[in-house]
């Protein structure tokens, strides 16, 4: 089964508001997920982020993939720097 860390988007028409989930590849974009990890709201100034660090570096050392968008979410945040550390530090 490939588990990606994406985007669901919610909120309402032309204002959205996104939900980072770890869900399986082949389940719908906004469907059924296995757990919600963080928000992401770019509407507000300066853009609304929340991620739960130790559950995303925890679904990424057992091999969830990220989207793109994601990817830089989760770049921006410095998550990744932690993951890439913690993977080649042994």
């Amino acid at each position: 089964m490939a588990v990606k860390i994406r985007l669901k988007r919610m909120g309402s028409k032309r204002k959205p508001f996104y939900r980072i989930v770890v869900a399986d590849s082949r389940s719908p974009r906004d469907g059924r997920f296995i757990e919600e990890i963080g928000y992401y709201n770019p509407i507000v100034e300066p853009v609304q982020v929340k991620i739960d660090e130790e559950s995303v570096l925890k679904w990424l050392s057992n091999g969830a993939q990220p989207s793109d968008t994601v990817r830089n979410i989760l770049s921006r945040e410095g998550i990744m720097k932690k993951f890439h550390d913690s993977k080649y530090s042994k």
